[in-house]
């Protein structure tokens, strides 16, 4: 199943919406690459297993499940996360991308390449939990830029971006 949505950061018509420099959207990607536990629901612990430029192998502790995938940085343009398959799990990938149309606006798309099977022919039971797992997925990216624009503006107690 391929799955790819927009969520728009700075919304020039709206002044209630915390704007975010490229900077700081790009800061609040590299810091859920690196410190994933501060954006992800029941993720233990993560250690970066190796790290060369702007690549990243990570494993992810989830209770007694254990995660690998390789994080590829494009900076200030885009954030790539491959699973690597195992027996236990199977892999994808989820791109987060940078997308700034004009100096007034930022958005961050996110797409999402996974093996769940998606088919013209699909049952209806195959079609919800496609819908039900791309509304966890937009769910989840809905966080993750309310977190990076907290942790930006410095309103979660601690702001580890500059």
């Amino acid at each position: 199943m391929n799955f790819e949505h927009l969520i728009q950061i700075n919304d020039p018509t709206n002044p209630l919406v915390d704007s975010l420099t490229r900077e700081q959207l790009w800061e609040g990607l590299v810091l859920r690459a690196e410190q994933p536990q501060l954006f992800v629901l029941g993720l233990d612990s993560c250690a970066i297993l190796f790290r060369e430029g702007d690549v990243m192998e990570r494993e992810l502790h989830y209770g007694q499940a254990v995660v690998r995938d390789r994080v590829t940085l494009d900076p200030h343009n885009s954030v790539r996360y491959d699973i690597l398959p195992t027996a236990e799990h199977v892999g994808g990938s989820l791109t987060m991308a940078i997308e700034q149309p004009d100096a007034m606006q930022l958005f961050l798309r996110f797409t999402y390449s996974t093996t769940l099977p998606e088919s013209e022919n699909s049952t209806p039971d195959e079609r919800q939990t496609q819908e039900i797992v791309k509304s966890a997925y937009r769910e989840s990216d809905i966080d993750t830029v309310r977190l990076i624009r907290q942790y930006a503006h410095g309103r979660t107690g601690e702001s580890p971006l500059h």
